[in-house]
This record gives structure tokens, C-alpha cells and sequence, in this order.
């Protein structure tokens, strides 16, 4: 078994993170940009750590007014010697917020950091310090790995409700002490406005925490800025944040449902006419880089969101982005489709990457999924969101670029591929073999789903036979847009061990139930 150390190795810091993460937020600070205030600058978001690796990891923070951002770390909670770094000015220019990259850190080791922002005019005038802890990974197999993964965040109008504890999930993420966070996207509903109160089936209330941003679709740079802000309201959340680091993509909803490059939507209502949607991505983009610690992202529209996370000798973290670069939603039932869901160049990377990879585990995130079929929604028309189509036959549209990545891994023989996702608002694993499909030339692998993280659950997506999936596990209702307070959140994990290098897959509840688990050996090319 693993010599990583379990239950709790961040159990006694939890007390002192949770007074730091739990700062209130003065009503003022819920919607409105920072401002010139009295007294000394205040980080009241708390704090995130992001894309860490063996020695290196992102810190962010936001300030209620101009600051400029220094980081200190430290082997110990105590902050006995601490290291110091300056890090950005924080202005309106980033929404005040800021990204700190610490380099050189030792590996497999707990990393304490506090951020403390101080007066740009006077530099010994500085801020409450916010803390917060994060794991280096490992250099050494044998330390294991393990991490949870979820997405789609205060959808179909369900936001943060107190009254169930808020967004609850991330407390029962925590409990399970992952060394990160993997948010498979929809991290905001950026066209899913919230309003106080909404009706659930029994007669009951679902009363949300509400913001002027919140209460209409994002259009502009602060709308987008406030859907992010409108997340940190959450005290979960903002403790999960201190003691766990992330790993983050984006889907749709970050910038409007089922949206395409070139895309032109607008009647007047809710969205003004003739809006380019390439306009919004690029305001949801800039807001993006601002409020998550990412590597090598940035607000330009050019900014690139696919990247491969290194954790180590057993994990590498392959992210995809199958928003940026896809063709148009359509019937995707082309014979040919060169630039499919990922683009050309992205396939190419992925290609190259996963051959370069040396690590045991090659874990897939994806933001849609494979074999689920996702239709677009559009009335009057039969246009899909995702790579399936329905049709069980040989691939077409989009289908056509997942089987090139998949006779290429095969046939380069790249071990241990596993396919991460969220998306469909329900949480299943399905098993994907040649035996089964229509196209063969690939080696079996595993596609697991879940989420939603607080947002309404859906029922099972159909199946398309193309790839040949058989669902062995699913759970979803058999309602649509079931709330967060009737259950149906999901999250799952994944725990590689550091001995024997097996990778056990747990998909989840929100309270932190094993609903289904599945153990898979390393050093294969299927299985």
C-alpha cells in the first residue's frame, strides 16, 4: 500500500484556515468594483493555488482596492522563516485581482503561504494576512496521488442557498484531503441569472444569495466579472479554496450555453441583437484569467486554455479546451471534419504530448464527453453540442477526430489513458471497446462522468453505439433540472497508489457517498 499519509495530513491546519477563508463580505463587496476606501486593503475573497506541480504553483487573491500583492511560504503553519515574494500591483485593470507563480519549491511537501497586500503609496501599510496550504506533487511513485474532479457550478438559476449549507459539496470534497481540484468547466453560469427565490417541486422554497450581476445575463466585462465574484460568496467554497488546489478549465456556460466560434445570437431579449458571440467569449475569457490561478492563460482571445498539468511520476493531466477551437453546431454527420471539436492544432498537440508523457497515469479531461449524446437545443433544429450524434455507425463530423486520437494512441501503444468529464448533470461510467463499435481500431478505455457541483441534475444522455460504450454505472433522475436541495450533485475521485500504481476511480455524492468504484492496473494500453 501507499506510504502517503491518510486520514487528514492537512486535518490540523483546518482550523485556522477555515477563520482565514471564512472572512465576511461586507454587503458592499458583494457586486460593486473595488473602490478608494479607507484603511488598509483587504482580501476578503480569500485565496486559490493553482496548476501545482513538483516545484512550482500559482497564487491568487483580490483586494477591495489597489494593493500590491506579496506571498509568503513557509515549511511550517507558524511561518518560522519565511520566503517573500512581490507579487503584481492590483488594480481595476484586473478587477483588483492578481497571480503570483512561486517557483522552487520543494517536492512532496506541505506549502504554507500567506498573502498580504499592502498600500501601494506606503508599503508598511498592509492588510489582515490571508492564508492558505497546498501539497507540492511528489517526485517520488511511491508518495501516490489524489485528486477529486466535478464541474458546473450555480446553474439553471440554482445559486447559493444557506439554508442547505451552501454550495455543500466542496465540504465533503475536502473531507476526502485530494491533492487537488479538477473543475471539468461551467465554473460559471454566465447566461443563467439567479433570483431569490425559486419553487421546488413539494411546495418548497430554494432561496438564493442574489447580486445585480447575478440577476441578468452577462453581457459586459463586469457582468462577467461578477459572475465569478458571485462564487466566492460561498463559505464552502472559499475553504475548499485554501486547503485544496486547482486545476481549471471552461466549457459554455462560461460564456453563453451550447456557443460556437462565430456564433450570432440576439433577438433584443435577453441578449441585444446581432451580438457576436466571439465578443462575449473575449469578455468572459479576460474575466477567466483574472479570477482563477492558470498557467499560461490569458484575457487576449488568443489565450490558451488547453495545457498538460505534471504531477509527478504517476500523473500527468492532459486539459482540453472543446470550446475555442470547434467548428459550428450542425447535424455533424459530415464525412469529412478537419477542424472537429478540438481544432487542428489542439488535436496535434494532444497527439504529441501524450507520446512525450513518461507517466504511468494519462488522465483525459475533457469538457464534453464522448459517447453521451448532447443536442444543441436550438428549436427546429437537430444540431449536437457534443462529439456524438446518435448514429451507432462509423464516425462522422466530429466523431472523426476522436477516432484519429484513438487509433493513435493505440497504435503508439500510450498506456494508461483514462477519459475524465462532467457536463450532462448526472454522474456514470461507461466502458468504451472495439468489440462493441463500429469503428475498431482502438484499444478499450474508461469515460467517467460527474457533476453538477450545485447546479439542476438532468437524466441520462443517450448512448451512441459509434465507440461502442456500455454504461455500467449511472445515476441521475428521471426529471429534469432537479435542484441542489433534492440531491443529485456529484463529484468524483481518484486515487492512485503510490506502491502498486493502480488507479481507483470513486464516483461520488454530495455528502461524500461511494455510489460506484472501479480499480484499473497500470502499464496498459487498454482495458
Amino acid at each position: 500500500m501507499s506510504h502517503r499519509p491518510f486520514p487528514g495530513r492537512r486535518g490540523v491546519l483546518r482550523g485556522s484556515l477555515a477563520a482565514s477563508a471564512a472572512l465576511a463580505l461586507p454587503t458592499a463587496l458583494a457586486s460593486a468594483p473595488a473602490f478608494a476606501l479607507s484603511g488598509r486593503p483587504k482580501a476578503a475573497w480569500g485565496v486559490q493555488a493553482g496548476d501545482v506541480t513538483t516545484d512550482s504553483g500559482l497564487v491568487w487573491v483580490r483586494s477591495d482596492r489597489p494593493a500590491r500583492m506579496i506571498v509568503e511560504t513557509s515549511a511550517t503553519e507558524s511561518f518560522r522563516d519565511p520566503r517573500r515574494l512581490h507579487g503584481p500591483l492590483l488594480g481595476p485593470d484586473s478587477d483588483f485581482t492578481g497571480t503570483t507563480r512561486l517557483r522552487g519549491l520543494p517536492a512532496g511537501e506541505q506549502i504554507h503561504y500567506r498573502v498580504l497586500l499592502a498600500d501601494p503609496h506606503d508599503p508598511r501599510r498592509t492588510g489582515e494576512p490571508v492564508t492558505g496550504t497546498f501539497r507540492t506533487a511528489s517526485a517520488k511513485r511511491r508518495s501516490g496521488v489524489r485528486f477529486v474532479w466535478s464541474g458546473d457550478l450555480a446553474g439553471q438559476g440554482w445559486g447559493i442557498n444557506e439554508a442547505i449549507g451552501g454550495y455543500r459539496i466542496y465540504d465533503a470534497m475536502a473531507k476526502v484531503d485530494p491533492d487537488f481540484f479538477l473543475c471539468s468547466g461551467d465554473n460559471i453560469y454566465a447566461d443563467g441569472p439567479i433570483q431569490a427565490t425559486a419553487a421546488l417541486p413539494d411546495g418548497g422554497v430554494y432561496r438564493s444569495v442574489t447580486t445585480e450581476e447575478k440577476s441578468h445575463v452577462a453581457v459586459t466585462l463586469d457582468d462577467f466579472r461578477g459572475n465569478f465574484r458571485y462564487n466566492l460568496l460561498d463559505g464552502p467554497l472559499r475553504r475548499f479554496n485554501a486547503q485544496v488546489p486547482s486545476i481549471i478549465q471552461w466549457d459554455d456556460h462560461e460564456v453563453r450555453n451550447n456557443w460556437y466560434p462565430g456564433e450570432v445570437i440576439g433577438t433584443g431579449t435577453p441578449y441585444p441583437a446581432g451580438t457576436r458571440v466571439d465578443d462575449l467569449a473575449v469578455r468572459a475569457r479576460r474575466a477567466f484569467s483574472e479570477y482563477f490561478p492558470i498557467t499560461g492563460v490569458s484575457g487576449r482571445p488568443d489565450g490558451r486554455i488547453h495545457r498538460v498539468v505534471h504531477h509527478g511520476p504517476l500523473l500527468d493531466v492532459f486539459v482540453l479546451d472543446m470550446r475555442t477551437h470547434r467548428n459550428a453546431n450542425s447535424a455533424n454527420d459530415q464525412a469529412k471534419d478537419p477542424q472537429g471539436i478540438l481544432g487542428r492544432a489542439q488535436l496535434e498537440w494532444l497527439k504529441r504530448e501524450l507520446s512525450r508523457s513518461r507517466a504511468v497515469w494519462k488522465v483525459i479531461a475533457a469538457d464534453m464527453p464522448l459517447g453521451l449524446v448532447v443536442p444543441d437545443g436550438v428549436e427546429g433544429k437537430a444540431n449536437f453540442e457534443a462529439v456524438a450524434q446518435g448514429d451507432p455507425g462509423v464516425p462522422l463530423g466530429r466523431e472523426l477526430q476522436i477516432a484519429e486520437l484513438l487509433r493513435y494512441i493505440k497504435h503508439r501503444r500510450i498506456t494508461g489513458t483514462v477519459w475524465l468529464t462532467a457536463d450532462v448533470h448526472h454522474t456514470s461510467a461507461q466502458h468504451y471497446d472495439p468489440s462493441r463499435a463500429a469503428f475498431k481500431d482502438f484499444a478499450p478505455f474508461w469515460e467517467f462522468v460527474s457533476g453538477p457541483l450545485n447546479a439542476g441534475a438532468f437524466p441520462a444522455s443517450d448512448l451512441d453505439g459509434t465507440f461502442g460504450p456500455d454504461r455500467v454505472f449511472v445515476k441521475a433522475p428521471t426529471v429534469a433540472n432537479v435542484s441542489p436541495a433534492e440531491g443529485y450533485q456529484f463529484f468524483g475521485e481518484v486515487d492512485i497508489d503510490g506502491d502498486s500504481g493502480e488507479l481507483t476511480v470513486r464516483l461520488r455524492e454530495y455528502d461524500g457517498t461511494v455510489l460506484f468504484t472501479k480499480v484499473l492496473q497500470p502499464g496498459r494500453v487498454g482495458q
